[in-house]
């Protein structure tokens, strides 16, 4: 029974990797774009932005704005 549980395991860590090229290591202490928008007080939209604010850079992986 131990074995399936390896063999699961093993399964897991082969097939369900998350980004390729991006170890767990590497992803330890970065925040994503959308975070960084939202601790400035920024909003992140697909659209345009609301009036009377301005793009500040970008959220999802530079598919939509952050507004500020």
């Amino acid at each position: 029974m131990r074995i399936h549980y390896l063999l699961l395991l093993t399964f897991c860590f082969l097939f369900f990797q998350t980004v390729p090229g991006a170890d767990l290591l590497t992803g330890l202490g970065h925040r994503s774009d959308h975070y960084k928008c939202a601790k400035n007080g920024g909003t992140c939209h697909y659209s345009s932005c609301p009036l009377f604010s301005k793009i500040e850079g970008t959220c999802y992986g530079g598919r939509a704005k952050c507004c500020i």
